[in-house]
């Protein structure tokens, strides 16, 4: 297992070595096996610099000698076709749940969802595109791969992320019910009793977009209290849905002066009050690193299989808070798989990760190994990673973080792999959805297709071959609102602002 510090807290009762567990990549602290749930790095402290993103880890010698992190490839479900690699099962079996038990959870919980949504989570398609391949001037032996998460639930890929953390927090209040013993009915019936709590914490996120719908369905799968934090300018239809699903929202203004986001603001306060960070920011909840894995895996499990790509060149993905990228790299490395060449794509408005990435490059370039200047950043955050200055505006309107979150992870996969980042114009983001619209029937929004932008760059600097093969991720659907029903009205802002200044104080659901 990478080698990490464990501070075990007093009172704390010895456990059998999980196969996975929970490290810290900035400092190195090592979650106890038997300890509470960790979001964020325990050891973190106010002002320290270091860059505190919890990961999972891996027992090499239990995924060699016993088999722990294999592919049930039977199951169209990945979080039950991948069950194996997730911290949740090990600290599943850990209390005595059998592997049937722990599919069980994942069923119910998917089935939840699905009442909310209409479906579960599968297996997305990924597919080459020959009328988009024949558009950017690829041959016959290369061409983009398209993967859509636009049909997932909630109509993107961010709730890959947070059902995730669903299952970390359902294990978890398991443990604490049956405080280390099995009983009889193991984790479905367990988890299915704990239905109807009112002790359980409120989940919170900051968002204005898909990630924001993702947890809002999630939670109410799983009839779970969310508070959301969104801007001024968030979309009206959003908001509506976000309504629609119980969500608690409060709308956050910037105030003169202070910098970074103001949701963003909003929700640290929240978490510093006892919410859960139901969150894709990495340093908040590393949790969700380990659910977006799924999108990696379901990439590398296609690679060299019929009907999918002999290979894997280059990997383009659009980059704001940094969630899903970092996320892709972990899970296509999963193994020791080599990487293909990682590009991140950020609007030219505002590009924190690009910025970062210059610093680190420039000390490369200098000499110094790739691996000691990302430990001095780790320890060093912000000399490389700060709030962008100016408040920011896109048409890929969910890719304009202030910060990449967990940009140490994306900067390390692309200079591993001899990739690095895109800048592209609004011009371009536009350009890149009509593309990809019109060759591929997709019906993706600009934050969606903003990954093939950074392809349309990298074709204009001729810096692609065009026998390459190339996979983007189509993420997001275009909202758009219902069509009203007699005597509904549309919603404004003054009234959307009313009724969130309510939702704010209020209990919900």
């Amino acid at each position: 297992m990478t080698e990490s510090r464990s501070v075990v807290g007093a009172g704390a009762t010895a456990v059998a070595a999980l196969p996975t567990a929970l490290a810290c990549a900035g400092c190195g602290y090592r979650v106890p096996d038997d300890a509470a749930l960790a979001f964020a790095c325990p050891a973190a402290r106010p002002g320290d610099d270091v860059d505190h993103v919890l990961a999972r880890t891996t027992d090499p010698a239990a995924r060699v000698a016993g088999g722990a992190f294999g592919d049930d490839a039977g199951t169209p479900n990945p979080y039950v076709r991948w069950r194996t690699r997730f911290h949740a099962y090990h600290r599943a079996r850990s209390i005595g749940w059998s592997d049937a038990d722990y599919v069980r959870l994942v069923q119910r919980l998917d089935t939840a969802v699905a009442m909310v949504d209409g479906h579960g989570f599968r297996t997305t398609p990924f597919a080459r595109s020959a009328a988009l391949s024949d558009a950017l001037g690829f041959t016959a032996a290369g061409g983009v791969w398209v993967k859509d998460e636009t049909g997932n639930v909630s109509g993107s890929h961010k709730a890959r992320h947070l059902f995730g953390t669903l299952l970390e927090l359902a294990v978890e209040e398991a443990r604490g019910d049956l405080h280390g013993a099995r009983v009889a009915g193991g984790g479905a019936s367990t988890a299915a009793s704990a239905a109807t709590r009112t002790d359980r914490p409120s989940l919170a996120i900051a968002s204005c977009g898909n990630a924001a719908l993702a947890a809002a369905v999630v939670a109410r799968g799983a009839d779970r209290h969310l508070d959301v934090f969104i801007p001024p300018d968030a979309d009206p239809v959003v908001v509506e849905r976000l309504q629609a699903l119980g969500a608690a929202c409060t709308v956050c203004e910037r105030e003169p002066g202070v910098a970074g986001d103001p949701t963003y603001h909003a929700l640290l306060r929240a978490i510093g009050a006892g919410a859960v960070p139901f969150t894709c920011q990495g340093n908040l909840n590393g949790l969700a690193i380990e659910g977006g894995e799924t999108l990696g895996w379901e990439l590398a499990a296609c690679v060299g299989a019929p009907g999918g790509p002999v290979r894997l060149d280059r990997v383009v993905v659009q980059v704001g808070g940094g969630a899903l990228l970092s996320s892709v790299i972990v899970g296509l490395r999963y193994g020791g798989a080599e990487l293909p060449r990682i590009h991140a794509v950020q609007p030219a408005t505002i590009h924190p990760l690009a910025r970062a990435f210059e610093r680190v490059r420039a000390r490369v370039a200098a000499g110094e190994p790739i691996d000691a200047v990302l430990a001095d950043a780790g320890r060093h955050r912000s000399a490389f990673m700060w709030p962008w200055e100016q408040e920011p505006h896109s048409v890929a309107h969910g890719i304009i973080d202030d910060e990449t979150y967990d940009w140490r992870a994306c900067v390390a996969g692309m200079l591993t792999s001899g990739g690095g980042p895109l800048v592209a114009s609004e011009a371009t983001f536009e350009e890149a959805n009509v593309l990809a619209r019109d060759t591929t029937g997709i019906d993706v929004d600009h934050t969606g297709s903003a990954g093939l932008a950074g392809l349309l760059e990298l074709v204009r600097m001729r810096a692609i071959r065009p026998d390459e093969i190339v996979a983007v991720l189509f993420t997001g659907a275009v909202r758009r609102p219902p069509a009203p029903a007699s005597g509904d009205h549309p919603v404004t802002r003054a009234a959307h602002r009313r009724r969130h200044s309510h939702h704010a104080t209020s209990g919900g659901i």
